[in-house]
Order: structure tokens, then sequence, then C-alpha cells
């Protein structure tokens, strides 16, 4: 075999890169362990959209478990779909992270509420949380609403409250959002892609 000083020096750079990515715990044996634990044969396959700002990039999610008493449904990988027109099965490097953000211990997965003047916050369940949002909703409207100005036009405006939607929603949902809060009155809204 004829090795030449620069193919020669090639091989060494590449032993050498080799043993220095072993030698900081990249070993193969080590990769092909951590692939193992993504085995889909007897997953579930839920699609879905990531909601960290409005790209809206397509998500195939994949969890064991059937939602039973014995059997707690997981999600256990996400990865990009490749068949979303968005980003044909990439992912930036926060879609890339979901699965963190879906296991972290910080992630609130229900309503909770501070009473004012207090430090604790306490968990309440969905309907009440609806119920007490709606009913600050409309008190603040009837307490803000102008129906006209100075001049005697008609405005219909409610101008002390503002909506802030979600950026990750569909095009329809965006579509009935605004109508809703316009019907309402409410001038400042945003969308979190902006803020």
């Amino acid at each position: 075999m004829q090795v030449s000083r620069r193919h020669f020096f090639k091989i060494c750079a590449g032993g050498m890169a080799g043993t220095t990515v072993a030698a900081l715990g990249f070993a193969p044996e080590l990769a092909l362990a951590e692939t193992r634990q993504y085995k889909l044969l007897r997953a579930r396959e839920t699609r879905n959209n990531c909601t960290y700002c409005s790209v809206g990039c397509g998500l195939l999610m994949y969890s064991l478990g059937d939602g039973a008493k014995n059997v707690k449904e997981s999600i256990f990988h996400i990865e990009g779909d490749p068949d979303h027109p968005v980003n044909r099965g990439a992912l930036c490097p926060k879609g890339a992270g979901l699965g963190d953000f879906i296991h972290s211990e910080s992630r609130l997965q229900y309503p909770e509420y501070r009473a004012a003047g207090s430090d604790k916050w306490q968990r309440i369940s969905w309907d009440d949380a609806f119920t007490h949002i709606a009913k600050l909703m409309k008190e603040d409207r009837d307490a803000n609403f102008v129906a006209a100005n100075e001049q005697g036009v008609t405005v219909n405006r409610w101008l002390s409250t503002g909506m802030l939607c979600a950026s990750g929603a569909s095009n329809e949902t965006g579509f009935l959002t605004q109508k809703f809060i316009r019907a309402l009155g409410m001038l400042a809204i945003d969308n979190q892609a902006r803020v």
C-alpha cells in the first residue's frame, strides 16, 4: 500500500479525533445502546404542531401505554414530520428538545390560582379557571366598555383588556379568535410570535 505524506497525516488526524471522542465518553457501544431505546414497534404515533414559534413545524410524537390505570401513557420520542409542508421533517434546536420540555419537572400541567395578597398558588379545576377568567372579563368589560366617542360616533370598544394569542394555532383558529375578540370590542390583540 502506497501512503503519501498527506494521506499519512489524514490517517493520524482521523485516529486522534476518534480516540479523543471515545475518551470523552462517546464510545460506539454506548451510542448503539442508546439507539435501542427508540423501538417504535408498539408505539402510538401522534401528529402535532410545535408550539415554540409562529412557524408551526409538524411533529411526530411516539408514546407507549394505553392510558389505562396500570399503564400510564408517556411520550418517549419526538421527531419532525417528513410529510408536513412547513418543515419537511426538520426541527430547530428548540423543537428537537421538546422531549425534555414535556418531561420537565417544572412544567405546569394544570391551572393554578393565587388569591390577592397570598403568596401561595393553589391548584384549581379547568372549569373553575374558565369561570374565573370569564367573570373577570365580564366585570372589566362592563366597567370599561365605550359605546360611543366624544362626537357621538358608535365605536363599541373595550380598551382596558388585551389578548395574547398562540402562534402554533391554525389559520382557522386564528380567524375564530380574531372574530371572538373583535366581537367583544377588544382592540389590543397580539400574537406570541411577535413577543
